[in-house]
């Protein structure tokens, strides 16, 4: 595959930094595409997102994964919803303009915010994926489980892959659960047994973040390529498997 540092230009002047990667041999128009976004305190570096893209990449999949702009600029705080919003903008205008590498099926990935900002745009009709992928979704708060960020999930039609760590402070497993039965698009939930919300497991486990990259990688993949219950409706039929075989 090729890999090619880019500057993605931001309706309204600005741009933020991406990672393009392009397998050998992708046709342009064909195939899928995968943009995947980083968490608040994180980057488009982060180990997860890194491990993903290329993994996707490397199984011939184009993959994008980018800076929003605060982090860009350095800084901690995230940006306001609507600078959030153009940074997702400008990464699928990016790809699905691209003149090497337009795929046919288009994914939005995040981890954390990154998910949860794209999950909100296409609830909204402002991001035209396929698919989501949630690499830890932030349902709430850490400690305030009572504060629910699912308002936008039940506007949701298109397909959905969620992984979850069962202990993550900022997602409760069974509320998840709880809110997964109530929407109305397909989904598959994998479950990290002992991963926090990057997916850290205790050292009991025998289990390194690569590793537990690895396997949230071969889910995503089967996920993409029709290997797993994709488009089992929840109320007909459980679609939560496990991470932890």
């Amino acid at each position: 595959m090729a890999i090619h540092s880019v500057t993605i230009p931001l309706a309204e002047g600005g741009a933020v930094s991406g990672v393009l990667a392009v397998p050998e041999g992708f046709r342009p128009g064909e195939g899928t595409g995968v943009i995947l976004a980083h968490g608040a305190g994180n980057d488009m570096d982060h180990p997860l997102i890194t491990s993903v893209a290329n993994g996707l990449a490397e199984a011939g999949h184009v993959t994008l994964r980018f800076n929003f702009l605060y982090r860009e600029r350095g800084l901690e705080r995230p940006d306001s919803l609507e600078v959030l919003y153009r940074a997702w903008e400008g990464a699928y205008r990016f790809l699905h303009e691209h003149p090497r590498c337009p795929p046919r099926v288009l994914v939005a990935a995040g981890k954390s915010l990154g998910g949860r900002v794209a999950a909100q745009m296409v609830a909204a009709s402002l991001l035209p994926v396929d698919r989501l992928v949630f690499l830890g979704y932030p349902l709430h708060p850490p400690g305030k489980p009572e504060r629910l960020r699912d308002a936008h999930l039940y506007g949701i039609a298109v397909p959905m892959l969620f992984f979850a760590g069962t202990r993550d402070s900022l997602c409760d497993l069974a509320l998840l659960k709880a809110v997964l039965e109530r929407v109305r698009a397909a989904w598959v939930l994998e479950v990290v047994e002992g991963g926090d919300h990057s997916f850290h497991v205790p050292s009991a486990s025998g289990l390194s973040d690569e590793g537990i990259h690895r396997r949230i990688l071969e889910r995503v993949l089967g996920w993409l390529e029709g290997e797993m219950d994709v488009g089992l409706r929840p109320e007909t039929e459980s679609n939560q498997s496990g991470l932890e075989s």
